[in-house]
């Protein structure tokens, strides 16, 4: 840390109880001045010769020589430094206490033109040479401006603070040779293997502006930004480090905070300061970020601009980081939120652009942005989204439903995980209607199931029985169809040989047993299966055929993996 010392003599001040300050001298003291509580005993002559303030104040005085000082910035700490410069005593100024120091030497008037050399002119001299040239000293610096009254002195410091600090911010990192915290305790663990020889990462100062207050950072992020040196990954990372080490809870998505209005504060500056760019910060912070906004209240405003932004990036997201808990609501987790998120996604798909010809108003259809890859991704986080929300009893039909809607244009070659949230759903909501259950298993399509799926769903006494039957007839035509497509391949092969085959053989039996049937697969039944058909006829006679038959597959629970 740089420090300054400024005059020789030794220090004379003494103290008489907490709030009593005299100088020791054979000269009697001719002047009381007091600070706040405490109470100086001084001479006027070395007071009057370096401040200005002092003068005027004692040249007016009508108490008796005692003079009331409320207002200095600093206090009586800063207070008894001034005046110890002005009687020659050594001080010693650093990054802690030469801000208070400077803002208080300006209130007393202890400038050049009252006498040559005076205490600002060497602060100032002190500040451009050594503080404002050492990176973590202006960090120090800038910390301790909160402890000082807004001045405007006060404020043009900060403003050089602030210049500083994001010139060093933004420094080619070859000539970064001053010490920072980067990773400070990983480094000291791993000094003997070398670690701290290694080059000087582009992030290397986002743990020292963690320990800032949101003002103070917000003014210096703004600073780094608008000289756009710095990528938008390496200010995002930053933002993202400021989050979890400022915001109390923030990993876990909740609030460990009795000043509300304060993390509020420092939710609504992050999210403000996000760089504009797409993947500046991963899709699962910008959620986090979401999930505190919604409980400390930030806005409407606020939570549509990270809505925004999650959609651009929604196929990054894992389950966890879309589980986002109510405050305070009839339901455990926001769907409402989702469903717009959802929404904004699926929006990107359906750009158009409205011109207006011969005062009518036509849509012109644009090309979508969004891959096959990515919104086949996000449909099935959906489906595993519905199967962890479908175990709260207080959720409606209604939103699971139109939830489920939003993604059942999207085509999957597999709705496992969507049998499973119905399932789900209707196991913990068992009061549900004949009607009711029927319509929520019109969400899956049975051709989709999996042989495992479909065993379970025979055996599943929470489907509607007509559901049950489909499923049955499902898997009945479709053996049927495997048969009359052997026996025409067979006739084929008689006429044509091997090599006039019109249909290759399937190189995974599994993956052919699973695929949807197929229209001509649907017709060799009719025409080489009707033993197949008649026995379809017959087990929908009576349910208890159904476990009959499915019985010899597997009594046992067939649990549908995710």
């Amino acid at each position: 840390m740089k420090f300054m010392k400024i005059g020789s003599k030794p220090d004379t001040f003494r103290s008489n109880g907490k709030n009593v300050r005299y100088v020791a001298s054979e000269l009697a003291t001719d002047v009381v001045i007091v600070v706040g509580d405490v109470e100086f005993y001084l001479h006027k002559f070395p007071l009057l010769s370096k401040s200005a303030s002092l003068q005027k104040l004692i040249a007016n005085d009508e108490n008796g020589d005692e003079i009331q000082i409320s207002d200095i910035p600093g206090g009586s700490v800063a207070f008894e430094i001034c005046v110890k410069f002005c009687y020659g005593i050594a001080i010693t100024l650093n990054a802690y206490n030469v801000i208070a120091a400077r803002c208080a030497a300006e209130y007393l008037g202890m400038h050049e033109t009252t006498e040559k050399g005076n205490l600002v002119y060497k602060i100032d001299a002190f500040l451009n040479s050594s503080i404002f040239r050492s990176w973590k000293d202006s960090i120090i610096v800038l910390q301790t401006t909160k402890s000082v009254l807004p001045l405007p002195e006060e404020s043009v410091l900060v403003g050089l603070c602030i210049d500083a600090i994001a010139a060093k911010a933004c420094s080619d990192v070859s000539k970064v040779n001053w010490s920072y915290s980067y990773n400070q305790r990983r480094l000291s663990d791993d000094s003997s293997n070398g670690i701290r020889s290694r080059p000087v990462p582009k992030d290397w100062w986002i743990e020292d502006l963690c320990k800032l207050e949101i003002d103070l950072y917000k003014r210096i992020m703004m600073k780094i930004k608008t000289k756009g040196i710095l990528s938008h990954v390496v200010i995002g990372e930053a933002l993202k480090a400021y989050s979890y080490i400022r915001l109390p809870g923030f990993s876990e998505g909740v609030i460990y905070s009795r000043d509300a209005a304060k993390y509020r504060s420092t939710v609504d500056t992050i999210i403000w300061l996000l760089p504009a760019e797409r993947g500046s910060v991963p899709c699962s912070f910008l959620l986090k970020l979401l999930k505190v906004a919604i409980i400390v209240d930030s806005g409407e405003m606020t939570t549509e601009l990270l809505v925004c932004r999650i959609r651009q990036q929604l196929k990054e997201v894992s389950l966890n980081d879309i589980l986002m808990q109510t405050p305070e609501g009839e339901v455990t987790y926001d769907v409402d939120v989702v469903q717009k998120i959802v929404q904004e996604f699926l929006m990107q798909d359906q750009n158009s652009e409205f011109e207006s010809e011969e005062n009518e108003i036509l849509e012109i259809e644009r090309p979508g942005i969004l891959t096959d890859d990515s919104k086949l991704m996000v449909a099935k986080l959906i489906d595993a989204y519905l199967a962890e929300i479908a175990k709260d009893p207080r959720l409606t039909l209604s939103k699971f439903i139109d939830l489920a809607e939003m993604v059942s244009g999207i085509s999957r070659t597999n709705h496992d995980r969507l049998y499973r949230a119905i399932d789900v759903y209707l196991k913990e909501h068992p009061v549900l209607s004949k009607s009711e259950r029927t319509s929520i298993c019109k969400l899956m399509d049975y051709n989709k199931l999996s042989v495992d799926a479909r065993m379970h769903a025979v055996q599943n006494e929470r489907l509607p029985s007509r559901v049950v039957m489909q499923v049955v007839l499902f898997d009945q035509v479709r053996a049927a169809a495997s048969l009359g497509g052997n026996t025409r391949k067979d006739q084929n092969g008689l006429k044509k040989g091997s090599h006039g085959s019109t249909r290759a053989a399937a190189t995974n039996p599994e993956e052919d047993r699973d695929a949807p049937a197929t229209s001509d697969e649907i017709n060799g039944a009719l025409t080489f299966g009707n033993g197949a058909i008649s026995k379809v006829k017959s087990l929908l006679k009576s349910a208890r055929m159904f476990k009959k038959v499915w019985s010899s597959k597997g009594s046992q629970y067939c649990q549908i993996s995710c």
